[in-house]
């Protein structure tokens, strides 16, 4: 498989963009492919060389197994991509809420 920065050049904008929704528990993979055109092992990629590997390690773990990031694991009653309460990300740092 070819290098994720051979298939696509991101923006700042569009890597902080695919690293909120990644970290997002209610956005499938099948949304940042639709979106950005990255499949899921690219967006692994892509998180792996943006984060800390301790955060890395921690997204991972989160996401594995969780049918919320698979649209077709996902329950008929997950109709939207984020939770109304869930904190925005700034370039790779949780904002806090005013």
């Amino acid at each position: 498989m070819p290098s994720l920065s051979a298939v696509i050049q991101l923006s700042a904008i569009e890597t902080d963009r695919i690293i909120e929704m990644a970290w997002e528990d209610r956005t499938p993979f099948e949304a940042i492919t639709m979106q950005f055109g990255l499949t899921e092992q690219q967006v692994i990629k892509l998180m792996r060389r943006e984060m800390k590997l301790s955060s890395f390690k921690m997204w991972r773990q989160r996401v594995q197994g969780r049918s919320t990031k698979h649209q077709q694991l996902r329950g008929k009653d997950v109709d939207r991509f984020k939770c109304n309460l869930q904190r925005q990300v700034t370039l790779n740092k949780i904002s806090k809420r005013k």
